[in-house]
């Protein structure tokens, strides 16, 4: 069926020949007689097109033919307001309250002039005077308005205040249900939010909103299941609910729920535009399920909507690495360090990598970038040990380690690896003693001994020694 879009045509030509009358006006040529509405749609289109020294000509002669219109006066402030003449504003909407005090756009544009001169105390005082004389939306939208003068003035609690105030005069209000869910997470009011949510959902059970944000207050408390069965109203009321999904899914992985996040998240992806986290947080759960070929796939998808996120690269290359395939793994960091040069984490894998491939010489390359970008890391330290002490270099082995301890503290972790290279090198007395020293300092930390070299275990003397200090444990 066509639909009948004629009315449009007449608006605009009956917009068109307002606009020719005025110009007649201005040009002092016979013209017809423009009413107060008039006037207000003259001023508009061309407060909407930029066009401000008309608009104001366009207010100063409307006011001129009805000095006692509130809203012509109202007009004229506000285009003030815009050209920053903020006490010409000031003086006209003084003006205008003597008129009509009845009209909220006069408290909003006081409002407005005090914030842009930095005055909140003001602004706030105008709005908080004036909410309890009106009703309806009115009374919401000052609330509206006196939430966001307190945003402005960074009083935060404030903010909350204000909205709760809102939604609990207008339940149904989505400005004030959208609002109130970023700020009962950002002041962690979760408790009152709670409260809130469930007295607007006892009078509207089928608010989805409500149910959303009672779910967002349940997920700040870590109430993870109670946030799932929140959500899940939200999404029965509205099946498109794509947040609700979004959510939901967080809930699930916090849960370790996997495959139940993948199926919500899968919803999503249905009814919403296609994201990179979504496609992430789809391969980050099949990754928790070990399925690791499904995970790099939502990796890479991710990665087409992102491409320059090197994290995505590198969840591809773990992925591989996790299936020993430390040749396409090797691969995918290539290209996470193609975009992040300096992450010592990258450098590291790739390290790892190379070791795996007997790619020595490039493994160590790789472990002493790590350690430039990041030199009080002992992590990093470690990965350059472990490569010099597979690769044989234990003299280098052992200079690294004085500077790794200089570095980065004496970890008892460096002790293990000294008493390592120096039984590797022969000096088995000076290595049994230093491994005496760490058995002393941190027992646990013995399976890092292990982990470097699992054959230093065929040392008769190190297994009795290890065993000595696990009975006095």
């Amino acid at each position: 069926m066509n639909k009948d879009f004629s009315f449009l045509n007449e608006d605009f030509d009956d917009l068109r020949d307002l606009l020719q009358q005025f110009e007649n006006l201005r040009a002092g040529k016979s013209h017809s007689f423009l009413d107060e509405d008039s006037f207000e749609q003259i001023i508009d289109y061309y407060d909407e097109h930029d066009e401000m020294p008309i608009a104001l000509q366009a207010a100063e002669i409307a006011i001129e033919q009805f000095p006692y219109s509130s809203t012509l006066l109202l007009k004229k402030a506000n285009l003030l307001i815009e050209t920053k003449k903020y006490k010409e504003a000031l003086n006209l909407l003084e003006k205008a309250a003597v008129l009509d005090r009845n009209d909220i756009n006069l408290y909003i544009l006081q409002t407005d002039v005090y914030l842009a001169l930095n005055q909140h105390q003001k602004a706030a005082a105008v709005l908080e005077e004036q909410i309890g004389q009106f009703s309806g939306e009115d009374r919401t939208d000052l609330l509206l308005e006196l939430a966001d003068v307190y945003d402005d003035w960074e009083e935060f609690e404030k903010v909350f205040d204000c909205l709760k105030m809102a939604l609990e005069y207008d339940p149904n209000n989505e400005e004030a249900l959208h609002k109130i869910c970023f700020w009962t997470e950002f002041t962690g009011r979760n408790e009152e939010s709670i409260r809130l949510h469930n007295y607007i959902i006892d009078e509207h059970p089928f608010n989805h909103l409500a149910w959303f944000n009672l779910g967002t207050a349940y997920q700040g408390l870590k109430l993870y299941e109670k946030a799932i069965d929140a959500y899940q109203y939200a999404v029965a009321i509205d099946e498109k609910f794509d947040y609700a999904y979004r959510n939901m899914g967080d809930a699930f992985i916090r849960l370790r729920k996997y495959a139940d996040a993948i199926e919500v998240l899968q919803k999503h992806l249905e009814i919403a535009k296609p994201e990179d986290v979504i496609y992430e947080a789809i391969g980050h759960c099949y990754e928790r399920q070990r399925k690791f070929t499904q995970a790099r796939y939502y990796y890479r998808k991710a990665s087409h909507l992102s491409p320059n996120d090197d994290k995505l690269y590198y969840k591809i290359a773990v992925a591989y690495m996790m299936e020993a395939n430390w040749d396409n793994a090797a691969k995918s960091l290539l290209s996470a360090l193609k975009i992040n040069k300096q992450s010592a984490e990258y450098n590291m894998s790739l390290g790892e990598c190379y070791l795996e491939l007997g790619r020595n010489k490039e493994a160590l390359v790789h472990f002493m970038n790590a350690v430039r970008t990041r030199p009080k890391s002992a992590t990093a330290w470690q990965e350059l040990l472990k490569g010099l002490y597979v690769s044989g270099f234990l003299e280098e082995a052992l200079v690294q380690l004085s500077i790794a301890e200089e570095k980065a503290g004496r970890k008892p972790v460096f002790i293990y690896y000294r008493a390592a290279i120096l039984i590797a090198m022969g000096k088995t007395k000076e290595g049994m003693l230093q491994l005496e020293t760490a058995l002393q300092q941190a027992p646990k930390v013995v399976k890092k001994l292990v982990e470097l070299d699992p054959a230093i275990l065929q040392h008769v003397s190190v297994v009795d020694l290890i065993a000595q200090y696990r009975r006095k444990r």
